[in-house]
């Protein structure tokens, strides 16, 4: 078998006398879809902000493709798209100047004007992203 999309191992996370997440371990494998289920405050948003490195654990560890996010944040979010829970932007920030800023993460960063118009989001591109709704964000 080959080497996991995603590859979590003994991931730890408290916030004071509050463990979060606790010892969690599991792979994802190329082409499986995988969901993290759980009530509010179960730690779903934090094992994400700790699988991509925007979070630092208190142990454990986990890889993308084989890398450590918070170590190789460009080769990372260069082959994989994120859309977080809660994004702030500048108040008047414009769609198309948020696509520019996200997107010289990318390898590609050109391709931001064929995503929007793939999406159906090309007319949106001068309003600014604190005037659209947060499934359009």
């Amino acid at each position: 078998m080959s080497e996991p999309s995603v590859s979590v191992r003994n991931l730890t996370k408290s916030f004071g006398e509050r463990k979060v997440v606790d010892d969690l371990s599991f792979d994802v494998q190329k082409g499986e879809v995988f969901a993290l289920l759980g009530h509010n405050g179960a730690g779903k948003s934090t094992t994400i902000d700790l699988i991509l490195g925007l979070k630092a654990p208190d142990g454990g560890s986990a890889k993308i493709l084989g890398m450590d996010a918070a170590r190789h944040r460009k080769q990372v979010f260069e082959r994989v798209g994120v859309q977080l829970q809660n994004t702030e932007y500048q108040p008047n920030i414009t769609v198309e100047e948020a696509c520019i800023e996200y997107a010289s993460l990318y390898a590609a960063p050109a391709d931001y004007p064929q995503l929007l118009e793939q999406f159906g989001l090309g007319a949106l591109r001068k309003n600014f992203v604190s005037g659209i709704s947060g499934g359009e964000r």
